[in-house]
């Protein structure tokens, strides 16, 4: 299951239309407080976090943040992506640097998302 967590309801749908051909399930929050809230009631259902990083109320590293805090099982542990429209380097180490584990540049490319999902996927079968 992957949470979709962005503010702009056509990126929402851009990002669905995406994901469905994979099959895999997709729970979507327009803010991150609605995301943090989704995340914190069935933590063992969610299994990758994508997440805008300007949004309303409060940002994607700070949510990220948050989430890392959380005293649930895989909280430090579940993938979260950031995406954003900053794509310099030193937006991805900020990324990084609040916990986060991608970096995607927006308007998203669809090959680099695909090895990215590929990736953390593949990072994940092998911990299991």
């Amino acid at each position: 299951t992957i949470l979709v967590v962005e503010d702009i309801e056509i990126n929402r749908e851009i990002l669905q239309n995406l994901l469905e051909p994979t099959g895999v399930k997709i729970v979507t929050a327009a803010d991150v407080l609605e995301a943090i809230e989704a995340y914190a009631k069935q933590p063992e259902d969610i299994d990758i976090i994508l997440i805008d990083v300007q949004m309303p109320n409060m940002d994607g590293l700070e949510a990220t943040r948050r989430i890392r805090a959380m005293n649930t099982p895989n909280a430090r542990t579940i993938p979260i992506i950031a995406m954003t429209a900053n794509a310099f380097k030193e937006d991805a180490q900020r990324c990084q640097a609040a916990g986060m584990d991608a970096h995607l540049a927006k308007p998203l490319d669809v090959q680099e998302f695909s090895k990215t999902l590929e990736a953390i996927l593949g990072k994940q079968r092998t911990q299991k």
